[in-house]
């Protein structure tokens, strides 16, 4: 018949059914078979008798000729059949499918007639990998398995996803060589099945216009969504059997059944993502091929460059033909000698992730070389899910224990050193499985650089005394005018004695007078004898009645006070606090960036952090001073930030407020532990307290020979103890006057002795604040005006 070519990337294709035609009649004639014999004889002359054989048949016009095609190819699919089979006839390497049986139709009917059924323009290079194994086989004598190169997903009338395996059969594909055919020999070929993914290897070695593909391809679709096998995977991965040799058992069964092999080996490794180690699962039935006889590996130690570059950095599959030769071109062999030590001549490490965490390894190992391979590895990918959700449930439990032990033993762990108390939870966790009793232990970090820094408001106390004196002030007053109000309808000498009570606590509140006990008395009256008698007050005349109600809607409903400016006061601290630390915490991530740290901070009247950084915290990261140096001049850079961000703040806040910055550079290294009787972190050794001691101390340090504190408003303080912190400072200090965070004045300062701690000195320079734009730098006193005219009737 008439045969019309079909472009396929590197090879021609031309749809051809002189092959099976040619098996009919060879039937014919050497069938002992009368019935058959009739039959084939019956068949060639129905396909002859149409002039069937003499057409040119093309993609286009395959529907004019169904009849005829559907004649030929009735021995390949029998009308009993149509049903149950899912099969289509297609032109070599295209999507063009003819002589379709019933069941594909329906399925195809039921996606929808948006549904575009592309088979094979998932991966070009699958595509042509699968023509070139077409080649090894027929051409070359190979047996590979070709078949499991393609899946497809197609909906069904319910919208739900089903996925299938497409094999596709190519006994009807003649491979007809060129004169430009190269030829491969053994090792040629071998290269080429070790080296399934690269490209140009496999083009090079089959070049364009070198192969001609004459005749037609059968696809079978298979429903692997429901498949028996799998099903009994996912049943053994996500229940908990009581033998866990049983379940190695059933598994390898049915990775046999999968790969159509007498014997497969399966097993895991895990990987410790701190330690970047492989180690083995927690209960010891669990093979682990690549640790061999070990209990646990670093993983640069434990695989090959090529074996750590796509298991480790690309998280891909890694397939090994053949372990023997592998083994050969790589110098680390600690992999590939447990491998053979094991009796694996063909492997598959199959990399299981959650979010690009790895997770662990899986791995498929055969006793026959090449019998695992780039063709069959795909496989995996059907399964793989349900592993890999077994593998993370197992991970959450795990991990969730370690929280359970961490929270039971611990508070809130920062992230930088979560790591180490997820390290000593593991290592319960395993002594507890072998049946001892362990407890957590304190967890050190020797060697760190502290950094410590705070911005603080200003007489606090003062000023919130001040604020709740004022609030009782406004209170007694329109508790003055009430009672007058009430005599002129009850002359009563009781409104003249409370109101002689409450004018005698007005002048001690305004002569500034009044203590504690004082205030207590003051708001022992007000809530014991005034506010009772309120609303008899209401009684005597409808304004008197107005301005009792708007006293009561004044009083705080829990305490019965006025605490307006109190109020004030508090929300303006506690909003400025907020807005501090979270901008404190978004620095953070910047600050992260340049070395891990351990980082911590707390609100008071003022916001105050601890930072402590060194090779200890992450023990992953080289360490070096630079980093130290980078962490100071952010440290110091940020506090001036965040001192023009609290006055920015205040711009439409009730109350106005003044703040002061220290920091506390400490040259030494020291050990901090986490206190597991009292759940927080501390210094760690007597000579390490007296940190502590000047981070308590400090703010309220005087500058020697005077009553001044070395804190002041409008500037910041850096605490230091000799001149290498000194001139190191200044460097950062020199910057950001170029940078208009700081401006000239500049002191140098003795502080006076803290409890023992001798010898401490001070930098204190003024600071430039940016209220209006960062290009409209200003001093603390322009500041100050600034916010004046904007809040007139702001409380200072």
């Amino acid at each position: 018949m008439a045969k019309k070519k079909h472009d396929y990337k590197n090879f021609d294709a031309v749809l051809s059914f002189d092959k099976l035609i040619n098996q009919y009649r060879n039937r014919v004639e050497n069938s002992q078979n009368r019935f058959k014999k009739l039959y084939f004889s019956a068949l060639l002359q129905a396909i002859e008798k149409d002039d069937f054989l003499s057409v040119e048949i093309e993609a286009h016009n395959l529907h004019e000729y169904a009849d005829s095609i559907h004649l030929v190819l009735a021995e390949l699919f029998p009308e009993s059949l149509t049903n149950n089979e899912i099969k289509a006839a297609t032109i070599p390497f295209s999507t063009t499918l003819f002589n379709c049986t019933r069941r594909l139709e329906n399925l195809l009917k039921d996606a929808g007639e948006d549904f575009d059924f592309d088979f094979m323009e998932n991966s070009q290079f699958n595509q042509f990998r699968l023509a070139c194994g077409i080649i090894l086989n027929k051409i070359y004598n190979q047996k590979l398995d070709i078949g499991t190169l393609i899946h497809c997903e197609i909906p069904d009338k319910n919208g739900n996803i089903r996925t299938y395996r497409i094999t596709f059969n190519a006994d009807f594909v003649e491979v007809i060589p060129k004169n430009n055919k190269p030829s491969l020999d053994k090792k040629a070929i071998d290269g080429l099945l070790r080296a399934p993914d690269d490209e140009n290897l496999w083009r090079s070695s089959f070049p364009q216009d070198s192969y001609r593909f004459e005749g037609f391809g059968i696809i079978s679709l298979t429903d692997v969504t429901v498949d028996a096998a799998i099903s009994d995977l996912k049943t053994i991965l996500l229940n908990n059997p009581e033998s866990q040799s049983t379940q190695q058992e059933q598994i390898e069964k049915i990775f046999q059944k999968m790969f159509n092999l007498d014997k497969i080996h399966v097993g895991f490794t895990s990987f410790d993502q701190y330690d970047k180690s492989f180690e083995r699962m927690l209960y010891s039935d669990s093979h682990s091929y690549m640790l061999g006889t070990s209990h646990e590996k670093n993983c640069e130690n434990a695989l090959c460059s090529d074996s750590y570059n796509a298991i480790i950095k690309k998280k891909k599959p890694l397939i090994i033909p053949d372990v023997v030769v592998y083994a050969d071109e790589q110098k680390n062999k600690f992999l590939t000698n447990n491998l053979l030590e094991a009796n694996l001549k063909s492997v598959i490490l199959y990399p299981v992730t959650k979010n690009r965490k790895l997770l662990g390894v899986l791995e498929i190992g055969s006793e026959i070389a090449y019998a695992l391979n780039s063709f069959n590895a795909t496989r995996i990918d059907s399964v793989i899910e349900y592993i890999k959700s077994a593998l993370v449930r197992a991970e959450d439990e795990y991990e969730n224990r370690i929280k359970a032990i961490i929270q039971t033993e611990c508070t809130s762990i920062h992230p930088s050193v979560q790591w180490k108390f997820e390290k000593e939870a593991r290592r319960i966790l395993k002594l507890r499985s072998e049946g001892q009793d362990e407890t957590f232990k304190d967890i050190r970090f020797q060697d760190v650089y502290p950094l410590y820094g705070q911005i603080d408001v200003v007489g606090s106390s003062d000023a919130r005394n001040n604020a709740i004196k004022e609030d009782l002030s406004d209170q007694l007053v329109i508790v003055c005018e009430i009672f007058e109000m009430a005599k002129k309808f009850e002359d009563l000498p009781i409104y003249d004695q409370i109101s002689f009570r409450v004018f005698e606590y007005r002048k001690e509140l305004t002569d500034g007078k009044i203590d504690a006990n004082a205030e207590r008395s003051i708001i022992k009256l007000l809530t014991e004898e005034i506010n009772p008698i309120m609303d008899h007050l209401k009684t005597l005349s409808p304004d008197l009645k107005n301005k009792v109600v708007h006293y009561q809607k004044e009083l705080d409903p829990g305490s019965g006070v006025i605490y307006k400016k109190r109020n004030n006061y508090d929300n303006t601290v506690q909003t400025i606090n907020e807005a501090l630390s979270r901008y404190v915490d978004k620095r953070q991530v910047a600050a992260q960036k340049i070395y891990t740290h351990f980082f911590e901070r707390f609100k008071t009247d003022g916001v105050e952090h601890n930072i402590y950084v060194g090779k200890s915290i992450q023990s992953n990261e080289e360490f070096n001073p630079v980093y130290l140096y980078n962490l100071r001049l952010w440290q110091l850079q940020t506090m001036i930030e965040m001192e023009d961000k609290f006055y920015r703040i205040q711009e439409n806040l009730p109350s106005q407020l003044d703040a002061a910055s220290m920091i506390l550079v400490f040259d030494n290294t020291l050990s901090i532990r986490y206190r597991i009787d009292e759940k927080r972190f501390d210094v760690d050794g007597t000579y390490n307290a007296r940190y502590e001691v000047i981070k308590k101390r400090i703010d309220k340090a005087h500058i020697k020979g005077t009553e001044e504190r070395v804190t002041q408003k409008g500037t910041i303080s850096i605490i230091y103890t000799n001149k290498e912190n000194e001139r190191e400072y200044m460097r950062y200090v020199n910057f950001l006057q170029h940078k208009d965070y700081l401006g000239d004045k500049i002191e140098r300062l003795e502080l006076e002795d803290v409890q023992g701690v001798i010898g401490l000195k001070a930098l204190r320079i003024n600071i430039l604040y940016g209220f209006k734009a960062s290009e409209d730098r200003m001093t603390y006193a322009d500041l100050i005006q600034e916010l004046h005219l904007q809040q007139p009737h702001n409380h200072k």
